[in-house]
């Protein structure tokens, strides 16, 4: 029999294996304002749903979902990916100055995946497992929107 702290230490251990990925996924696909929000609400719904969730077999993958729904509610047609803070006192490395408009010519799953593996450092499978995908439709979205962001940008393969 399971006990409340037993489970909210199983609760506890998920949350901080999840949270980072599910942040940084649901970011990549809806933007740092709706992405965050989005994860905060998926989380909490993992916390009243916390005895389903634990029997699952992919509960990360389930709570992308749940995110991907909660970010209809906080979408609005003026935010971007440029809509991230300013980070104070903090710099940026140097990135293409047109990366963020090119990034939004591309598809969400190809924005996502291309964010996931190259932006955030993911392997295709983590990625795949936390879309609910298979390894090679990562690859093929990464493959076209690398290819995408190229001919935007005007630069090689090399």
């Amino acid at each position: 029999m399971t006990t409340a702290t037993s489970l909210e230490r199983e609760f506890s251990d998920f949350l901080e294996e999840t949270e980072p990925h599910l942040r940084r996924t649901l970011v990549a696909r809806y933007g740092h304002e709706v992405g965050r929000e989005a994860a905060a609400e998926a989380l909490a719904y993992a916390w009243e749903h916390w005895d389903e969730l634990a029997e699952m077999k992919n509960p990360a993958g389930y709570l992308f979902r749940v995110g991907q729904s909660r970010a209809r509610k906080f979408r609005s047609k003026n935010r971007s990916l440029r809509s991230e803070p300013e980070a104070e006192g903090n710099p940026e490395p140097w990135v293409e100055p047109q990366l963020a408009s090119s990034l939004e010519h591309l598809s969400p799953r190809q924005r996502t995946a291309v964010l996931m593996i190259h932006g955030y450092g993911h392997t295709y499978e983590e990625t795949a497992r936390a879309l609910g995908v298979t390894r090679s439709t990562i690859q093929r979205h990464v493959e076209r929107g690398m290819a995408k962001l190229r001919r935007d940008l005007e630069v090689s393969d090399a």
